[in-house]
């Protein structure tokens, strides 16, 4: 499938098969596609998963000479992978989104530290500092993304399904995706704490990159961020008890978010009492110091007005965790104490 002969060589003695989920992928889905025939090996298995759809990802993918696929209904990406996942022959499983571009060296970096690390389960990779869409909002959460992932400790507590390896064996004995969630989710990080639970090692390499397309604007970032990550992911936490200091869950993050409270709580008091303002001032000048070094690698990414502009945008961030948090924590232990009286609503946490 491949028009471009890769100037870099795979590692041969472990096989890479590459399972990329779509659904109505679009032009992102084409250009993921010109990156695999650029970057990928000949011998490399890759396996297209069309999860339904209106569009024509089913035409490109099998016009591409991959490996396809074609579901007649959706089931969401963790059913579309599963699928991919059970007709590979690899050692190891690539999956990666239908909105990602490979990078030179994503394979290379890939079999060389399964090769040189046969203790490793998986390993999860980062989007890279260079997003593919140019409006505001999509550079701000993609760098975002690039910088959490790059100031991430190198020992992982979940996996991830845009840029995630794992040995196949390992993958088909736990399980593979929790089929339960349905849409784009956070059916990837439930599978990472099971993996760690089992006694797995997940790595973060952050040399492994691709570049992530997706146009994010306000309604669908939030709608993604609060129903479709914060809400479920709140009650994940609480059903395996996983309060990792990592990635999104850093004491750094929890703090941010209580100042940002703070700052809103003394806001509203100023009403009563003027010197709640001196207080509201105090929490948004402690975000800001405590926040300092994500604004600077903003800064030194797109400029000063660029690192302005992001700051309400992160503070928002706080906000809406803060909220999907309480709210999951609610709904959580609200399904929970039905599910003792009612063992059918099990599903609904899983």
């Amino acid at each position: 499938m491949n028009s471009v002969t890769p100037d870099f060589e795979v590692p041969t003695d472990l096989s890479i098969s590459i399972v990329i989920p779509v659904r109505n992928g679009g032009e992102n889905f084409r250009q993921c596609l010109a990156s695999v025939a650029d970057f990928v090996p000949a011998a490399t298995e890759v396996i297209i998963v069309v999860d339904g759809g209106t569009d024509d990802s089913w035409r490109w993918a099998e016009q591409s000479g991959a490996k396809v696929i074609k579901l007649s209904a959706t089931g969401g990406p963790a059913r579309a992978r599963n699928i991919g996942a059970q007709s590979a022959n690899g050692d190891i499983l690539f999956f990666m989104d239908a909105d990602v571009t490979l990078h030179p060296d994503t394979l290379s970096q890939i079999a060389l530290v399964f090769r040189h690390q046969p203790e490793l389960a998986a390993l999860i990779g980062s989007y890279d500092d260079s997003p593919g869409a140019d409006n505001f909002l999509s550079q701000y959460k993609n760098l975002f993304h690039h910088y959490t992932h790059q100031t991430a400790s190198q020992e992982a507590s979940t996996f991830w399904g845009a840029c995630g390896a794992i040995r196949r064996d390992v993958f088909l004995s736990i399980g593979g995706f929790d089929e339960a969630y349905q849409y784009p989710s956070i059916e990837d990080i439930e599978l990472g704490y099971r993996l760690k639970k089992a006694g797995y090692r997940i790595e973060l390499h952050k040399m492994v990159q691709v570049k992530h397309l997706k146009r994010w604007e306000v309604r669908s970032l939030l709608r993604a961020e609060f129903f479709f990550r914060a809400l479920p992911w709140t009650e994940l936490i609480w059903r395996d008890r996983q309060f990792v200091n990592d990635l999104n869950l850093k004491v750094s993050s929890r703090i941010s978010l209580l100042l940002t409270y703070g700052g809103i709580a003394a806001l509203m008091a100023a009403v009563l009492w003027n010197g709640a303002i001196g207080l509201a001032a105090a929490c948004a000048l402690a975000l800001l110091l405590l926040n300092a070094p994500v604004y600077q690698f903003f800064q030194r990414q797109r400029g000063t007005w660029f690192a302005l502009k992001t700051i309400p945008w992160h503070w928002l961030y706080f906000l809406y965790s803060g909220l999907a948090f309480a709210v999951g924590t609610v709904r959580y232990h609200v399904l929970l104490k039905h599910k003792v009286d009612n063992p059918s609503l099990s599903q609904s946490l899983k």
